[in-house]
């Protein structure tokens, strides 16, 4: 896997693909057997102080339970070991309404997201690696975290995002993997994960569905309407088949990136 510098890169698969021991290889947690790590251009084992360069979010949130959340901040931004961004931190703390002066015992696991986010993206990073970082989050919440993410990418900061929350990935994200049992399946621009899977084509016909529309192969008629499925330049010449027989309210679908993720699963190896 490959993530250039300056993109929001997509990282999917489901329980147990391997994203998250690809993450921590990343943070120089755990130690390849064998292959090439590189963050930043440093080996994260032999170079550790890379890491100060990045801003991380796990997959699970522990806190200190009797410090606050500006407690917490400090002492993270203290192990860190770099400057802190102050009046981007104050911002964040207020897009997200994060409370800082609560004890992190008493926040919901949503609100320990929030702290771990701020800290994040106020580090100042070259580069961000989240690990499901919208998990206990409200849909408003949601949206303030794509911002931000827009806003750090705009600014230079690479980002590699793990989740299964498709439309958060393909709202964001500039390229997708999707790993399968610790293997690459499919990477590549968003766009270009469409154009390789399946449009559905449906379309309505006065006096019922034609012949040479019926008997295409995966059509499935309701009433007056038929719905076919088809993958790659197969689809346009669909399209034109039914324009060719007068079909009304036609509509061509392209896949969401969900679709796509899912068929990769649903296939054998």
């Amino acid at each position: 896997m490959s993530v250039t510098r300056g993109q929001v890169h997509g990282f999917l698969g489901p329980n147990g693909a391997g994203k998250s021991t690809t993450i921590r290889v990343l943070l120089g947690l755990l130690h390849p057997d064998r292959g090439t790590v590189r963050v930043l251009g440093c080996d994260p084992r032999q170079h550790p102080e890379v890491l100060a360069r990045v801003g991380y979010v796990p997959g699970e949130v522990a806190l200190w339970p009797k410090l606050t959340g500006r407690e917490t901040l400090t002492a993270l931004a203290r192990l860190r070991g770099t400057p802190v961004d102050t009046a981007r931190q104050r911002e964040l703390i207020e897009l997200f309404d994060l409370d800082v002066d609560r004890p992190c015992r008493t926040y919901s696991t949503g609100n320990k997201r929030k702290v771990l986010l701020v800290a994040a993206l106020s580090a100042g990073a070259e580069l961000l690696i989240l690990d499901e970082p919208t998990a206990g989050l409200d849909p408003l919440m949601e949206k303030v975290f794509t911002d931000q993410v827009r806003r750090e990418a705009a600014n230079g900061t690479t980002v590699l995002l793990s989740s299964h929350i498709m439309n958060e990935v393909e709202s964001v994200c500039d390229t997708v993997t999707i790993i399968k049992q610790g293997s690459v399946v499919e990477q590549g621009s968003v766009e270009q994960l469409k154009h390789l899977s399946s449009r559905t084509i449906s379309a309505r016909f006065d006096g019922g569905v034609p012949a040479a529309v019926a008997e295409l192969p995966g059509c499935v008629i309701r009433g007056s309407t038929a719905t076919v499925t088809a993958a790659g330049t197969r689809a346009e010449d669909i399209v034109r088949l039914v324009l060719d027989h007068h079909g009304q309210q036609v509509t061509c679908t392209t896949a969401s990136l969900e679709d796509i993720f899912l068929s990769h699963y649903e296939k054998g190896e």
